[in-house]
């Protein structure tokens, strides 16, 4: 490709804009450019040669016509090799451009501000700036396309190499950035238009969770070793800077597919509580979780509920990790950890083990929708945010929960919802004492609970995730020394079961709401 010698610069955010336009200088390029930025590189004391000067038409309708004209777009398209564009390019006087430097209003950013205006949000929606990023794309041969600030230093770099020049590998680089850059940019655009509804002459947002049309698109972060096994190959994409996606790992061997997985579990179990709260996963079901007043004390009494689950296990913390934390943690094998952060002398314990993954997130983060995919297509539905307020949940059994039995109920519920259906949690307050996960029959899943357990169960209580179909799972429960179930309810034979369980002296709390985790 040849030098550059002539570039249109129209760009929203203005970072390191004065920088890149300098090193363009030292090149003698020509610099053609408009409105704002063309008066920022005036002051930076820049040669600045205005659209309007080409085009013969001066900016107007408040800046939104001052690029669109076959003067600029007839400079961006023609195509080099091709004599008749040539030609046609000096017959009506239209200056050649080598280079186009654009990026797009921030419509992002307004669309996230809350409560704005319709008429201001339709106001950052960008038209001169796509169609110069995609004419430029388009020309990719003959023109290098930059639509974000982060590819000024390297173009940079390249053209004080090579005396001026941008390689073709570059621009086709740059090209496939910028229409990555514009769908992204009418992504963003179709999805909020989309929430809103016009009615009555008044714009309002749609209550609707679920969209019309499913539009993922993501940045690849990482490239991983393998998937769930080493014949499969994977990677994690994501865009925002929150949760286990967005996360920095502090230290330890590269993550895996499943390493992902579990910490996310984790990290999902984990922001239920309030206290210092400590959660160990195994193959994304918890082996152990605890409440309690330190974060130390919360991870004693989580690994008191299955050592044996815990060795290889993956932790979550809602607290950053301490030392004293740090110091039980270490006395055995564990693969990765989640938390907000490691203090400075956790990091120190934690760093003898070399290969032990330690991730720092922002619990910041929001639910968002839940998508998987099937043969042929994909599930969506919104997260399952739903928590228990007693005054709506229904004592159905004669003996009302104590009320230690309440706060241990309100625990294990929180905990039963992370457990793979069908899922049985075993708990007192604060403390997960065993868990039976994933079993084709309810009464089985209890059963495994019960055998799992490590920590006596006389005086626990029990969580189901869905209603019991028989009596046979409160009946087995008791044997081993529950006093208090909580369940959704809404079996044929709810009426069996409440019978059983005022025969056996517990009590029971319906609660209205499933928590299926398949």
């Amino acid at each position: 490709m040849p030098r550059i010698q002539r570039a249109l610069i129209s760009v929203t955010d203005k970072s390191g804009l004065t920088d890149f336009a300098r090193g363009l200088a030292e090149f003698g390029v020509e610099i053609v450019s408009t409105g704002g930025t063309a008066r920022l590189l005036r002051e930076a004391g820049l040669t600045v040669r205005d659209v309007a000067e080409i085009t013969g038409f001066p900016e107007m309708l408040d800046g939104r016509v001052k690029t669109i004209h076959p003067r600029i777009a007839g400079g961006i398209l023609a195509i080099r090799s091709k004599p008749d564009h040539l030609r046609a390019l000096q017959e009506h006087g239209i200056p050649a451009f080598d280079m186009v430097v654009v990026n797009l209003y921030a419509f992002e950013q307004a669309a996230a501000q809350p409560g704005i205006a319709v008429e201001d949000l339709i106001e950052q929606i960008d038209i001169g700036g796509p169609t110069l990023i995609r004419a430029a794309a388009k020309n990719w041969q003959d023109v290098a396309v930059l639509s974000s600030p982060r590819q000024y230093a390297g173009v940079l770099e390249e053209m004080r190499a090579s005396g001026g020049e941008v390689s073709r590998a570059t621009c086709w680089r740059l090209a496939v950035e910028a229409f990555q850059r514009t769908a992204d940019y009418d992504r963003a655009i179709s999805a909020r238009l989309a929430r809103l509804e016009y009615q009555d002459g008044q714009f309002r947002d749609r209550e609707e969770a679920i969209p019309d049309v499913l539009d993922v698109r993501a940045p690849c972060r990482m490239r991983l070793r393998y998937g769930e096994n080493p014949h499969q190959v994977a990677a994690l994409y994501g865009s925002a800077h929150t949760g286990v996606a967005g996360g920095e790992q502090l230290q330890g061997k590269e993550l895996s597919y499943n390493n992902l997985v579990d910490l996310d579990a984790a990290f999902q179990l984990v922001r239920e509580f309030t206290r210092p709260a400590a959660a160990i996963i195994k193959h994304t079901n918890p082996c152990g979780c605890a409440e309690q007043e330190t974060l130390a004390e919360a991870y004693r009494k989580a690994y008191e509920c299955d050592p044996v689950s815990a060795f290889g296990g993956v932790l979550g913390f809602n607290r950053p990790v301490d030392e004293e934390t740090a110091q039980e943690i270490v006395k055995t094998f564990i693969e990765a950890i989640v938390a907000p952060d490691v203090t400075p002398g956790a990091r120190a314990l934690l760093a003898a083990k070399k290969n032990l993954r330690v991730v720092k997130v922002d619990f910041g983060w929001r639910p968002e929708p839940v998508l998987r995919t099937i043969s042929g297509g994909w599930l969506l539905q919104t997260p399952d945010d739903a928590t228990l307020d007693r005054a709506r949940a229904r004592v159905v059994t004669e003996r009302a929960p104590s009320q230690a039995e309440w706060e241990a109920l309100e625990f294990a519920w929180k905990v039963v919802k992370h457990v793979k259906s069908n899922a049985i949690v075993y708990a007192r307050a604060g403390q997960v004492v065993g868990v039976g996960a994933g079993q084709m029959s309810r009464v089985d899943s209890v059963k495994i609970g019960a055998m799992k357990a490590v920590l006596p169960l006389e005086g626990t209580v029990l969580a189901s995730d869905a209603f019991f179909p028989f009596p046979d799972g409160v009946e087995e429960a008791a044997r081993h020394g529950v006093t208090a179930v909580i369940q959704p309810g809404g079996s044929v034979r709810d009426e069996e079961v409440i019978a059983a369980a005022n025969r056996l002296g517990l009590a029971m709390v319906f609660t209205g709401i499933r928590h299926f985790r398949h």
